[in-house]
């Protein structure tokens, strides 16, 4: 059996947790996810104390070669979103 939050079970654990009605809930979760998506796309860093810090990664352009065809092949510069669980989040996974 599979153990998955999805972002609108997430809203009704914290409309039960806090006494809101389910929207005030999900207008929260909504929030917060666009308020960390849009620090990421100004290239900011979230720092979540307690919980871990999200983060951008750059990748330079590179080359590599097709294993179907052996040709070489450049692979454009891209950025990703690193994430970094604070030691607090890794000891509670780890039921230290």
């Amino acid at each position: 059996m599979s153990n998955v939050l999805n972002k609108k079970a997430l809203a009704e654990k914290i409309a039960e947790k806090c006494e809101l009605n389910k929207k005030q809930s999900e207008a929260i979760v909504n929030a917060v996810f666009d308020e960390i998506k849009t620090t990421l796309e100004e290239k900011g860093t979230v720092d979540i104390y307690g919980f871990g810090k999200f983060e951008l990664a750059h990748r330079e352009a590179r080359e590599g070669i097709n294993p179907l065809t052996k040709q070489k092949m450049t692979f454009a510069a891209s950025n990703s979103v690193k994430f970094k669980s604070s030691k607090a989040l890794k000891d509670a996974v780890n039921n230290k």
